[in-house]
């Protein structure tokens, strides 16, 4: 059997949890939206959780889910009969996904293609699982590169970990019983080079992405403030722009602009099963994260 990939101190001993388990429950999240600061152990291939510090510890981060977590819902009903789920021997996996920032403070979305088994079309930043014995930062400059086709070269950028999301696919129990969850770590890379000197060098994977953008702050801030789980999103400026600057794949192989309505970006999560274009919603956590990271920088 493979060896976990998340593992929480829960008694002073770590514990792997089981694929049924919320994650954020198991440290403690109760009612409330969170997110939840959480000590991480970021091991080579593995992930370490506590709600409190241990040794080995290297870093504090926000722990996140929807509201509308699944594994949030089963823990609060009963397993109706005949309802199964992955077998108990399988758990949480552990993902790994690069906001990179351009040196002119714009970041990098992908959108997913169309025919994906899981969650087409969403707006997601570069990312994937980590491989068993890879650093976590080594997993994401892979998932970038095999991605985009952007290969960082050493002592051309910095990094800082982000946060963690508790995903889930289907996202919500009326969409269908969950088959993939896993704990996603955001990390952010600031490259040296512009937002146009990143561009010339992106080499887009077909098969998994259609379309890319770079979206500035402006923009972030009212994607990350549409609420999922709302009809409507709320509190944003009236001064939008209609449609935002994006590239699209041509089935020959070749790219052409896009201009993507803004209101594709400022979708929710629906109840019922949908794979309309949009943002995903740990996205959105991530782009809060993003832009606190700013505040904190702009403001130091």
């Amino acid at each position: 059997m493979a060896a976990a990939r998340v593992l929480l101190l829960l008694s002073g001993r770590p514990e792997s949890v089981s694929f049924a388990q919320s994650v954020c429950g198991l440290l403690g999240a109760g009612s409330g939206l969170g997110p939840w600061p959480t000590h991480c152990g970021l091991k080579r291939g593995q992930l370490v959780l506590s709600d409190k510090p241990f040794p080995g510890a290297s870093a504090r981060l926000p722990l996140q889910r929807p509201p509308f977590c699944p594994f949030a819902a089963l823990d609060q009903q009963p397993r109706a009969p005949g309802v199964e789920l992955p077998p108990n021997g399988r758990g949480v996996d552990l993902g790994v996904a690069v906001i990179l920032q351009s040196s002119d403070q714009t970041v990098l979305l992908t959108r997913r293609t169309s025919t994906l088994n899981v969650s087409p079309n969403l707006w997601v930043p570069p990312g994937g699982h980590v491989e068993p014995d890879e650093e976590l930062l080594d997993g994401g400059l892979r998932e970038l590169w095999e991605e985009s086709g952007l290969q960082l070269p050493q002592g051309q950028f910095s990094w800082v970990p982000l946060g963690l999301w508790e995903s889930a696919y289907p996202p919500r129990l009326s969409w269908g019983l969950p088959k993939y969850h896993h704990i996603v770590l955001y990390i952010l890379v600031i490259s040296q080079e512009s937002q146009q000197q990143l561009q010339a060098r992106i080499q887009p994977n077909a098969g998994e992405v259609s379309a890319f953008m770079w979206l500035g702050p402006d923009i972030a801030a009212a994607v990350a403030a549409t609420e999922d789980g709302t009809e409507t999103p709320k509190h944003l400026p009236q001064d939008l722009p209609s449609s935002v600057p994006a590239v699209e794949l041509k089935e020959n192989g070749g790219v052409q602009p896009l201009a993507l309505p803004t209101s594709t970006l400022l979708r929710t999560t629906p109840a019922t099963a949908d794979s309309r274009e949009r943002v995903s919603t740990g996205t959105k956590f991530a782009l809060t994260l993003w832009l606190q990271h700013l505040g904190s920088r702009d403001g130091s």
